[in-house]
């Protein structure tokens, strides 16, 4: 009998669900039909979900799901949150996330950098690219987006195909830019992840954009000397061959991938 109700506990307990970097986009069905997948199955089980940013390849504002046949995606994602707390951060792809897509979906929006209670560990939770800091024109941009209300709110009065052509061109020029540049300035600086260490007075963080799923561990640093252990920085990976879901719960962290199966 105690081993049953052991089992039973360990099958029962609640998990907190973290994901990114889908980059959703009608070229790539096979990513959408795997995120109904965990929306219509391990989601509806979760205690919370947070989505970490670049859900989407391009957002060109709330008003233009339909024009990037996103409205099925979005409804999938309203009946998850029916019944589980979801929450959204921003990514440098579907920064132009609005409260209508919160209303639409009942995610609700958090900052970039926000600290949540994560089982007992303050942890923080970000997108990521704010870490990158030795990418200089990407920090550039970063900027322009969270702090220029005036750019985005001009963009938003744009025309919808106007939107969406100015949406493919930069999405041609990103391309562009990566191929021209080193792997190292496309991740995180190091100096600057142990800032934010330090900033937040966290010994946690989960993120994604950098495309590279790992879990990467430092020494405390001064400000950590009272804490237990190492700091530890989650990576999530993207969704190209397979899924990357980071599952968290009391009995700890782990990151789990699936294989990604071409439609037919």
């Amino acid at each position: 009998m105690i081993r049953t109700a052991t089992i039973l506990a360990y099958n029962l307990s609640v998990k907190t669900y973290f994901l990114s970097d889908l980059h959703l986009t009608p070229e790539r069905p096979e990513i959408t039909a795997a995120f109904f997948d965990f929306l219509r199955g391990d989601a509806l089980s979760a205690e919370r979900i947070y989505i970490l940013g670049d859900l989407f390849e391009v957002w060109i504002g709330d008003d233009g799901a339909s024009a990037l046949e996103a409205d099925e995606i979005l409804d999938a994602m309203a009946e998850v949150s029916k019944s589980v707390s979801c929450f959204f951060i921003a990514g440098n792809r579907d920064f132009l996330v609005r409260k209508g897509f919160s209303n639409r979906t009942g995610f609700k929006i958090l900052k970039d950098e926000t600290v949540i209670d994560l089982y007992g560990t303050n942890t923080l939770l970000l997108h990521g690219d704010s870490m990158c800091t030795d990418d200089v024109k990407h920090q550039k941009f970063r900027k322009n987006v969270t702090t220029n209300w005036w750019m985005s709110q001009f963009i938003l009065f744009w025309p919808i195909s106007k939107r969406l052509k100015k949406a493919a061109q930069a999405r041609s020029m990103s391309k562009q830019n990566k191929a021209n540049m080193s792997n190292s300035i496309m991740d995180v600086t190091e100096t600057t992840v142990l800032d934010t260490f330090a900033k937040y007075k966290v010994t946690q963080m989960i993120h994604g954009h950098t495309h590279r799923q790992a879990l990467h561990s430092y020494e405390p640093q001064a400000q950590h000397e009272q804490s237990q252990g190492q700091l530890k920085r989650y990576v999530l990976g993207d969704w190209v061959t397979s899924s990357s879901i980071l599952i968290a719960s009391e009995n700890g962290i782990e990151i789990k991938n699936a294989p990604i199966k071409p439609q037919s």
